[in-house]
Parts: C-alpha cells; structure tokens; sequence
C-alpha cells in the first residue's frame, strides 16, 4: 500500500510546469483557483512516460494537463460518451484537440460497456467529477442506465497491478441513496464510491481533503449558483493490487497537499 509520505515530490516542478503552460486556454486558467489542479496531478502520481486515462473527460481541462506531464513518451486517453458530442459546444474538441495541439492525446468516443482498453494498458485513471453520474440516467438522455460493477471490471482489467485510479466528487449526505442523490444534486456519498471500487477488488490507497468545504449545502444542486464551483469535494485514490503480493486494504492513508 502506497503511503502518503512516498508521493514523490521531485514531479512537484513538472507538475506545476505543466499548470503554467502558456499554451492552455484563458477559461482552464480562471478554473485553476477552484480546482486545484497541481495538487490533483500530484495526488495521481502523473509523471512522464505514463498512460493515463481522463474517463469522461469532457472539455479536456485534466486532458491537457495530463499531456503535458506525461510528456511525448507517455500517452493520455481522452474518453468521452458519444453523447458529449451533442452536449458540449459544437467546437469543443477542435478547440482542444484541432490541429495536433495535443500529439500524445488519443480521443475516445464510447458508451460505458464499450470502452474496451488492453488488458494492462494503464498506469493510472482519472474521474473527475463524473462518479455521480455513473448512478444517473434520463429518459430521454442517450446516457444510461450504467452498470458500475460492469465498468469498474473493465478498468481494473485495463490497469497494470498496481496502477491507480483517483475519484474526485461532490459530497452529498452520508447515507444518500446515490440514484437520488445523482438525480436531485448531482453529488454522491463517497462511501458508496469506495463500497463499489472496494466491491471490484481495488483496495483505497488514500484520501484527500484537498477540496474539502464544511459549508457547502448538500442540499442544493452543484450547478447552483449559490454553491457552483465550491462545493464540498472528496479525493480518493483506489489501487489494482499488485497480485500474489497485496490484497485490498480498506483503511487507506490521509495524503498531504503540502507534504
């Protein structure tokens, strides 16, 4: 199980490199303030050489990042549902991704039961602020239903032994049932995240307060303007067990932003 105190702060420079990079958009740059992005990269253990999937990746603000640490040796998946493309603005991906802006960036486009990567492609996963949404569905959405069990398999199958994966998501109540809590706020418990990541055999490395905001309303939806891009958000970083030498630990370890 990987400490707090192993995170390697000699990538601590690159990272921040990466954040000041003058080729990043004006709109990633007002985000950095809330999201902290340094502290994530580094919390992920982002370093060169490294492949990494953004799992709903969205505009690609983490995408961008990823690519520059991972540097012209290592590779970021950029994953989206099929339906962000009639979700987000028209010109969302040519903006981020036109013109070979980002070389080591593979674009894919896949519903959850298809995403299908190579058995022990990944050093590591990203999924920011989508968790929720795996308990989300609509009608008339081309979304879901998703079946979690089904979709963590499969990155625990696409991770080497060992490879990482990190949630980052809106608090909402302990207890809350997460299909009604994904419907009404947007949020979820982060115990069911770690009951479900648990649940597929990956073991909780460690937990972060990094974004944590004690007056957040639980109550209110995310995309409230009284509460939008400062709520009350947990960090968890789950880990593929390395086989025949570790098994899932379910206590995990605090991690230091600062350390």
């Amino acid at each position: 199980m990987t400490s707090a105190s192993s995170e390697r702060d000699d990538l601590r420079p690159l990272i921040e490199q990466a954040v000041g990079h003058t080729a990043r958009p004006a709109e990633d740059r007002v985000r950095d303030a809330s999201s902290k992005p340094a502290e994530v990269l580094a919390f992920l253990g982002a370093a060169p050489g490294m492949t990494v999937l953004d799992l709903h990746a969205a505009t690609g603000y983490f995408t961008e990042l990823l690519a520059y640490v991972v540097g012209a040796d290592g590779q970021v998946i950029a994953h989206n549902h099929p339906g962000a493309l009639t979700v987000l603005p028209p010109d969302t991906f040519e903006r981020r991704f036109g013109g070979g802006r980002l070389r080591n960036v593979e674009q894919l486009f896949a519903r959850h039961a298809e995403i299908n990567l190579p058995s022990g492609r990944l050093d590591a996963a990203l999924m920011s602020l989508i968790y929720h949404d795996i308990y989300w569905s609509a009608p008339d959405v081309d979304w879901g239903p998703v079946d979690p069990q089904a979709l963590l398999a499969g990155l625990f199958d696409a991770l080497k032994p060992g490879g990482v994966v990190v949630v980052l998501d809106h608090h909402a109540e302990s207890g809350a049932d997460p299909h009604r809590s994904a419907a009404a706020t947007h949020r979820i418990d982060a115990a069911v995240v770690r009951r479900d990541f648990e649940r597929a055999g990956f073991a909780l490395d460690c937990e972060s307060d990094l974004l944590r905001n004690v007056e957040d309303d639980y109550s209110a939806s995310v995309f409230d303007p009284a509460v939008l891009g400062r709520t009350d958000r947990f960090l968890m970083r789950f880990r593929r067990p390395e086989w025949l030498r570790e098994k899932p630990d379910v206590q995990g370890d605090r991690f230091d932003a600062n350390a």
